[in-house]
């Protein structure tokens, strides 16, 4: 970044510090609304920034248009809003509509290649597919030839006499015929070598002679050419092939990162370009509380599944089947374990076979089988009831967890590395009658479980919990006690209906205090995706900015602790975290984000011929595009200021001679990459 450009960053840095953070931490004392009539359009905007990613280019006066009101409504029946222009957007990932079944047989993880290569599972039919688990097999045997040749080049000295010691020599390939196994390390270092050059001339065939080519291909010429691919090189090789062909020859180095990505980009492209925008938050919302950890083994590729089919149908329904759903689904279970929870009295604990009539209690027992470990797992019944219901502070004790977790003792999944579903096991659950927070649970096998949720789900604890994380996102971070109080009545009364709790929290005067106007400061996903929409960028690769979401400590899908992560001001602000924000900002309004196309002059107003190029001019409608016009008069100064000194130092540059000054050239064409991007970086835009 040029020297004018530098200085400018640093001082909005500082205006951002000294403005978004403190106001933030401090609590609002504001009682008025935001006014309607005149003030609709800071309504229509304050409601595009709570309820959405943020407005893009004309939304403000669409919602000012139709009424705020009215649109807050539409955006709680998501089913009433045409949203096909996703749709086509996200048509290219074919793994968003697979089954976990399918996902697992395409993108095989390592012990599904195990099976195969140890001939436990049969080699797949399909050429491109048996490409896939031929190069994964290849390079699990040339890992190990690695692994042995280190050890072999290693080895400790020889004795060679009383207090002598020599190495063992290896013959030179001069001196003696090389032994087959390192013949086959030569060719394939040789492989190596030449992949690059394989690679050029493959890309030089046409797309399906070129796919055909590499199917045809030996597996060890295969692993080469998916070795020249890594990293994002050998682009021109993916150049006009079909979406399955590219998927297939991506998997060939690293098939659950297929997955992945394709589900992190369809998540940044439905934040950025869906309709259905509250529903987007919404899932958002709830998968942070009941989050899942997307790099935690075989949940790379069930995911995909838990978020499609456990979340984001009951994102505005009821809270208990969105409960359910998340206790049943094969990630939810994988992540916490609760799919290897065993009772310490049950059947396989025991040893001993299921009663032949099917009941949950045990067989005649054999005198020569005792207890074993118990293998109890409390993980999901301690987050169950600390982050999905009730709350830390929510009256249960350490007995609770554990009779919870003996509850849920057999809820598990039917063979998770092949994609299998949730299956209730009665040999793993405990038996007995269970004691949860003071009520009596009777034996009733995957029945007992269910009980609890419904419990959990109609407890007031749950409804303040869930009434306060709700008025948390959509208020501020410190919410009026008397407004939750009132969406847990709402909860209560509606029987957990989401939708009702929203209807009722944005139509109260906290939701429209003026103290809750820009009071909540964004995500990285809410800064990088209302960055895109304001400046009605075009986004032809989501990846580069998911890189920039990791490198702001956010990767999609990546919070590891049950947690998920923060909606709060204080997780995500410091003078490294808006500098990189403000870097991004600069990048994207100028241009150098790869794969991602915004017009900063468009919105300036300068893109057209006989209008005006000053910056003032430019600074003044990229304030209306990107802001709505409502900046600080701190912040349009400090960026004024900084402008009109690069202006000067320009115009008073010494001459290509090196003698005399340009004080009379005229002032050079505003830098409207730049100024948009400072907006993107200025306290205003920071919040929401």
């Amino acid at each position: 970044m040029p020297a004018g450009r530098v200085k400018i960053a640093v001082l909005l840095l500082s205006i951002s510090l000294a403005s978004t953070v403190q106001p933030l931490l401090a609590k609002k004392k504001q009682k008025e609304t935001l006014p309607s009539g005149a003030g609709d359009q800071k309504r229509a905007l304050h409601a595009l920034n709570r309820l959405s990613f943020g407005p893009r280019p004309g939304d403000v006066q669409h919602v000012m248009a139709i009424g705020v009101a009215q649109w807050i409504d539409l955006q709680l029946h998501p089913e009433r809003i045409d949203d096909s222009s996703l749709d086509a957007r996200l048509q290219p990932f074919r793994t968003l509509r697979m089954s976990t079944k399918e996902l697992a047989e395409n993108f095989p993880d390592g012990q599904e290649i195990n099976q195969v290569r140890n001939g436990k599972k049969a080699m797949p039919s399909d050429p491109a597919l048996r490409m896939v688990y031929l190069v994964q097999i290849e390079r699990q045997h040339d890992k190990k030839e690695r692994l042995q040749e280190a050890a072999k080049n290693s080895a400790p000295l020889e004795p060679d006499g009383p207090g002598k010691t020599t190495a063992t020599m290896e013959p030179t390939v001069s001196a003696a015929k090389l032994a087959p196994e390192e013949e086959d390390q030569m060719r394939r270092s040789e492989l190596g070598l030449y992949a690059d050059l394989d690679v050029q001339q493959l890309a030089k065939l046409p797309p399906d002679q070129r796919f055909e080519k590499i199917v045809s291909m030996s597996p060890e010429e295969q692993l080469a050419v998916a070795n020249s691919l890594r990293g994002g090189k050998g682009q021109d090789v993916l150049e006009g092939l079909s979406l399955k062909q590219k998927e297939n020859l991506l998997a060939m180095n690293n098939p659950g990162g297929v997955v992945t990505g394709e589900l992190a980009q369809a998540k940044l492209l439905c934040a950025i370009y869906s309709e259905r925008q509250l529903e987007e938050v919404m899932t958002d919302f709830w998968f942070n509380h009941f989050n899942v950890f997307m790099d935690k083994g075989v949940d790379r590729l069930l995911v995909t599944s838990y978020e499609r089919d456990a979340i984001r149908p009951h994102a505005l329904g009821k809270f208990e089947d969105l409960l359910g759903a998340t206790a049943k689904s094969p990630a939810m279970l994988f992540y916490l374990d609760n799919w290897l929870s065993v009772g310490p009295d049950s059947p396989q604990a025991m040893g001993i076979p299921l009663h032949p009539n099917g009941h949950n209690y045990p067989a005649r027992p054999r005198p020569d089988q005792g207890k074993r470990k118990s293998g109890l797992n409390e993980n999901y019944g301690r987050e169950l009831l600390e982050l999905h219901t009730l709350s830390v502070n929510g009256g249960y004790s350490q007995r609770d967890v554990t009779e919870v977790a003996k509850v849920f003792t057999g809820w598990t999944i039917d063979k998770p590395y092949q994609g299998g579903g949730f299956k209730f096991d009665p040999r793993m659950h405990e038996p007995g009658p269970k004691y949860v927070l003071g009520r009596h649970i009777k034996p009733k096998g995957e029945g007992e479980g269910l009980e609890v949720l419904h419990r959990l789900a109609t407890s007031p604890r749950t409804a303040h919990f869930i009434s306060l994380k709700l008025a948390e996102r959509f208020v501020s971070d410190d919410p009026p006690p008397a407004l939750v109080d009132r969406l847990a009545k709402v909860f209560l009364k509606k029987k957990g209906d989401i939708r009702e709790v929203l209807t009722v929290l944005f139509r109260s005067p906290e939701f429209w205090d003026e103290g809750t106007y820009r009071a909540k400061v964004k995500t990285p996903l809410e800064f990088v995706a209302s960055a895109v929409r304001a400046t009605g960028a075009e986004v032809d690769d989501a990846l580069p900015l998911i890189r920039q979401l990791n490198s702001m400590g956010m990767p999609l899908y990546g919070a590891q602790p049950p947690t998920g992560y923060s909606m709060k001001a204080e997780a995500w602000v410091s003078s490294s975290a808006l500098l990189n924000r403000m870097n991004f900002a600069l990048a994207l309004t100028s241009g150098r984000m790869k794969g991602v196309k915004a017009d900063a002059a468009r919105l300036a107003g300068i893109d057209a011929p006989n209008r005006p190029t000053d910056s003032t001019f430019a600074l003044l409608n990229l304030e209306n595009a990107l802001l709505t016009g409502d900046v600080s008069k701190q912040t349009h100064d400090s960026i004024a200021a900084q402008i009109a000194a690069t202006d000067i130092n320009v115009a008073h540059k010494p001459d290509n001679k090196g003698g005399g000054r340009r004080d009379g050239a005229a002032p050079r064409p505003a830098d409207v990459g730049t100024i948009a991007g400072l907006l993107l970086g200025s306290p205003e835009f920071q919040r929401r």
